[in-house]
């Protein structure tokens, strides 16, 4: 199934999800584990009807759904297809089915509150050190360039972070690692101001709203990253 662009996505208008990074992620708060847990059970019935399921954490006062479909297609500019892990249709249709069992058992989103985490490496040559870093964080060969064109290191059971290369010609760069965090873009602004306030300084906004890079005291970089704008609301 064809991979959804980002204003496709925004158009499906899905209040509860934001994209996030390669997938779509929601927050729903509960009251309790059982409550969470029966919201749960009804959602992977969901799934079963529709041949397609979130993954699923349940914590206290909340559950988190991420959706991401491993075989989406992705056409370069010559027309060649590759599959990859990305948003399709079946997200969308699973999304607004999950929305509607939230209402009938009474839960409500906090779309605001979702995030990632990835991890970046500068480097001049990602094939030769990714499969160290697949090996390290995952103990996974096929961890590399999985779900994704390039070297990327992406655990397929979630327990760690994405490790994506980014290209560098002088490999003497100061840091090496970076950190990118997702949010949703409605607390993008907020977030950036307390990271200013804490003493971070913006060294580059060049790409603003999308991402943002801000350094701590040390000189130190992260990145803070919106993969679109919010649904709109008719």
């Amino acid at each position: 199934m064809d991979m959804l662009s980002g204003s496709e996505i925004t158009q499906a208008g899905l209040a509860d999800w934001r994209k996030l990074a390669q997938g779509l992620h929601a927050r729903y708060l509960v009251d309790d584990f059982g409550t969470g847990a029966r919201f749960v059970a009804a959602v992977g019935e969901a799934g079963d009807a529709l041949g397609h399921h979130p993954s699923a954490a349940l914590g206290t006062g909340h559950v988190d759904l991420k959706l991401v479909s491993a075989d989406a297609v992705y056409r370069d500019d010559q027309g060649n297809e590759q599959v990859v892990e990305w948003v399709t249709r079946k997200d969308v249709d699973l999304a607004r089915r999950i929305s509607e069992i939230a209402v009938e058992h009474g839960l409500a989103a906090a779309p605001a509150s979702v995030s990632v985490v990835e991890l970046g490496l500068d480097t001049a040559g990602s094939a030769t050190v990714a499969p160290v870093w697949a090996a390290l964080l995952t103990g996974d060969a096929a961890s590399q360039g999985h779900g994704s064109p390039s070297d990327e290191i992406r655990d397929a059971t979630g327990r760690v972070p994405n490790l994506w290369f980014g290209d560098v010609e002088d490999d003497t760069a100061r840091q090496r690692f970076h950190v990118e965090v997702y949010v949703a873009p409605e607390v993008a602004e907020q977030r950036l101001a307390a990271a200013v306030a804490a003493g971070g300084t913006v060294v580059d906004d060049s790409d603003a709203p999308w991402v943002t890079v801000v350094a701590d005291q040390d000189g130190n970089t992260g990145a803070l990253c919106v993969a679109q704008a919010p649904a709109t609301q008719d």
